[in-house]
């Protein structure tokens, strides 16, 4: 198709003289939908395509698969849990419909706020507009209870992109994942709304009531075995955050950012062999009657099928800005993510999850981690000189 005609429109509305102001506001329209015009006039560079903006784009459509399928299971739970699923003709489309018109809200408040604040700053600064939120801003509403008040998710997005990247200098320049520090701001400031039975599964298409439902995770924090099967993970039917349920929609976008280079596949890896390990020597501990808590008994993969395990190392374990940089480091990085999040769950009740605080202590972790690796290699090769 030819698109000359609105490269010539965005050529002609470009601001101008008492317009340049709006300078960043327009490039960020113009350079997400082409190429931009910029090159690199100096230095050693490679010449690539794919810039950050492609790159964000890729991360999106990996995010798709996770968010249909949310979309269908908030309506499922819903449906499933007041006893009228079996009354509709199309209980695909129906249970779709209503989890698209729950989820709708959540997106377009996340975006809506997080964008205006980094329009905002750019303009004020006279940068470019950042491009990092347009993943940012989706993955948001998927890591949070269907139910969750519209107020709070605007206060934690702000909260997310002021503090948490904005006063670093923006995108590349944080060193914690925004989306989790929106979902940490929320689970510490308003645990009522992020975590027990009552916060899984909406009651109504508008509101924030909601219809108790333990999620696998709830069961084991309360002493129980998971009522929910192996089976019934891997799909995603059961109680949860929006998108974060479905092992199997996760595993594609994994594919995706796997094949597109992307996302690391050291990171993504590791974080399973890590949480896998730990899971392992607790079941050890379990044969020895070591009393500790009902996850002690838990095989060991049904932590990769429960709660954020697997969204967090596809999605947010992955962040090229705030992982390890050293390959040797992504390593480490994610062996820790996994083993910690483990860790947290079955010590410690209260935070049943353990992904989220993993990976935020892993990004203030991984530039030490970084170091490490990189002056341990300057000394094997000065060693190697005097040999």
């Amino acid at each position: 198709m030819n698109m000359k005609w609105l490269e010539d429109w965005f050529e002609k509305i470009e601001p101008k003289g008492k317009w340049s102001w709006l300078g960043s506001t327009y490039e960020a329209f113009h350079t997400f939908a082409f190429t931009p015009k910029t090159v690199t006039k100096s230095g050693s560079h490679i010449r690539d395509a794919v810039d950050m903006k492609r790159s964000i784009i890729i991360v999106v459509i990996a995010l798709m698969p996770a968010l249909l399928f949310g979309m269908w299971n908030i309506g499922y739970q819903h449906y499933m849990s007041v006893g009228t699923l079996s009354t509709f003709s199309f209980p695909l489309f129906t249970c779709f419909w209503f989890g698209f018109l729950r989820m709708l809200p959540l997106i377009v408040v996340s975006y809506a706020v997080g964008l205006f604040i980094e329009f905002a700053f750019a303009q004020v600064r006279h940068h470019e507009v950042n491009e990092g939120f347009l993943a940012t801003g989706l993955l948001i509403p998927m890591i949070v209870p269907v139910t969750t008040p519209l107020w709070q998710l605007a206060l934690a997005v702000a909260f997310a992109v002021i503090i948490g990247k904005e006063v670093f200098g923006g995108s590349g320049m944080n060193f914690l994942n925004p989306a989790l520090v929106a979902r940490a701001v929320l689970f510490f400031a308003y645990p009522t709304h992020m975590s027990g039975d009552k916060v899984w599964i909406a009651a109504d298409l508008w509101g924030s009531d909601a219809i108790a439902g333990a999620t696998p995770m709830g069961d084991l924090a309360a002493g129980m075995r998971p009522s929910a099967s192996a089976l019934d993970m891997l799909i995603g039917t059961i109680p949860g955050s929006t998108c974060e349920t479905s092992f199997i929609a996760i595993a594609l976008g994994a594919i995706l950012l796997l094949m597109t280079g992307i996302a690391s596949w050291r990171i993504m890896l590791s974080v399973f062999l890590g949480g896998g390990a730990m899971g392992l020597l607790f079941n050890l501990l379990y044969t020895i009657n070591f009393p500790l808590s009902t996850y002690l008994e838990l095989t060991f993969y049904y932590h990769f099928l429960m709660g954020g395990f697997a969204f967090g190392a596809v999605f947010m374990a992955t962040d090229p800005v705030t992982a390890a940089q050293t390959n040797t480091g992504k390593w480490i990085y994610g062996l820790l993510i996994g083993a910690f999040a483990v860790l947290l769950r079955v010590c410690n009740p209260a935070y049943p999850e353990g992904m989220m605080l993993s990976i935020l202590f892993m990004n203030c972790m991984a530039p030490l981690i970084d170091h490490c690796v990189v002056a341990r290699n300057i000394k094997m090769r000065e060693r190697r000189a005097v040999k």
